[in-house]
């Protein structure tokens, strides 16, 4: 397959701004502070990538299987903070996402290749927290909700505590809940045709479905379209996500940090895709059907140590189980080497391996005995790297008037499942 290097552009803009304090004192002799505007983030990124297998057409290794993505981001995140009579520090934050990706196997969810190849998704969240610096504690609420082509929508909530001990140490925990609704989009050739329907007195309709999700309602005489509000909605399954996250991180001595982290993760209902194709042996192809239920389990553990003052070693290790018969590994190290008091470079590598699904099959290696059956090769095994550089420049009166701190990341990307990619991320700070 051929190689891209392609460039992923990210913009981080903060405009900080100094607080007003507010005149009434309570009898513990604190000032509360509204909350006023800290910062405004603003992220854009593009990926693009080349690849073949593609799990809409079952891991097919032709022209019908290319897998190339690209996807074009943006973000936009606003955080307020302000402190209440007791001291206690408010974060509210605002955020708005939208994303726009092309897909060259997402147009062969039709047979033919006529389907759409694009989409896009849009996401905004809403997260508040409120820190009490005296107790060491900080207790946080969040919402998000995302609607994109393939899902009715997708929303989450989630609740957080972390506490710090006197020994500089801080033990936090968090809950996740994502409540997902997911179109059910069939191939082309498994679209249903639903039964004839007296729409009109002098005529009857029946509803096709394209692969794009858009229902349009034919009259059954001459296949012409019918006007009126008639097409019907397209059905969808429901996905639930929960997770229990739980961490811990402990400054050990003046030159060396640890942590550990473990995600309990339950997944229910639809867990597969509804254009993912499979080929079966016999060469007839079907509709992916995994299990109603999964469990995962990610165990982390991070290490930072600095040499010196002008070079840190952070390294990261983590191990993944699930009950479906996956099992991964991922080992990671940057390092941070200070050229200048303002300027720094940091070289990065990360290596990943897993093991596949008990479900998994190449493309025409499923037969009609197997109960569960994916050829999505993100559920197989392979091996990846990805190795890269950036730069952080960050002089104390700014890089010119109002940009405060730039840095550039690029970085490339190998699977064995013959997907490449090179990517690269910016992030500036503005002051106010």
């Amino acid at each position: 397959m051929r190689k891209i290097c392609l460039t992923v552009v990210g913009m981080y803009l903060m405009l900080l701004h100094a607080f007003s304090q507010v005149a009434n004192t309570d009898s513990s002799g604190y000032k509360s502070k509204k909350l006023k505007l800290d910062e405004v983030n603003l992220v854009s990124s593009y990926y693009d990538q080349t690849a073949d297998k593609s799990a809409v057409m079952g891991g097919r290794t032709d022209y019908k299987g290319n897998g190339d993505v690209t996807d074009l981001a943006n973000g936009l995140d606003i955080k307020f903070i302000g402190w209440d009579p007791k001291g206690r520090k408010n974060s509210l934050s605002a955020g708005l996402g939208i994303d726009y990706h092309t897909a060259a196997s997402q147009a062969y969810v039709d047979s033919n290749g006529h389907a759409r190849n694009n989409g896009t998704r849009i996401y905004p969240t809403l997260d508040w927290s409120i820190e009490n610096g005296k107790k060491g504690t900080e207790f946080g609420l969040g919402a998000y909700y995302s609607a994109e082509h393939n899902y009715y929508h997708s929303i989450g909530l989630n609740t957080s505590l972390s506490k710090k001990n006197h020994h500089n140490g801080e033990f936090s925990v968090k809950l996740n809940g994502y409540f997902d609704r997911i179109k059910m989009i069939l191939p082309s050739e498994f679209i249903p045709v639903d039964s004839v329907k007296n729409v009109l007195a002098t005529a009857t309709v029946i509803y096709v479905t394209t692969a794009s999700g858009r229902t349009q309602a034919l009259t059954y005489a001459n296949g012409q379209p019918v006007g009126g509000n008639s097409k019907p909605v397209i059905p969808s399954r429901a996905r639930d996500t929960y997770t229990a996250s739980f961490s811990f991180a402990q400054v050990i001595n003046q030159r060396m940090q640890g942590s550990i982290a473990m995600d309990l993760v339950y997944q229910s209902g639809y867990l597969g895709l509804p254009f993912h194709r499979v080929y079966l042996n016999t060469g007839k192809d079907t509709i992916e059907n995994l299990p109603s239920q999964r469990f995962k389990l990610p165990i982390g553990l991070r290490l930072n140590y600095f040499l010196g003052d002008n070079i840190i070693l952070r390294m990261y290790y983590r191990f993944y189980v699930d009950n479906w018969g996956m099992v991964s590994h991922t080992a990671s190290i940057e390092v941070p080497v200070k050229i200048t008091p303002f300027i720094s470079i940091s070289p990065f590598y990360r290596y990943y391996v897993q093991k596949a699904v008990n479900y998994f099959a190449p493309y025409e290696k499923h037969t009609t005995s197997d109960q569960y059956y994916t050829s999505n090769y993100a559920l197989g095994s392979f091996s990846s790297q990805s190795f890269g550089a950036g730069i952080r420049i960050a002089p104390p009166k700014g890089i010119i008037a109002g940009l405060n701190m730039l840095e550039i990341r690029y970085g490339h990307y190998t699977q064995t499942t013959d997907l490449a990619a090179c990517y690269g991320a910016g992030f500036w700070t503005i002051n106010a």
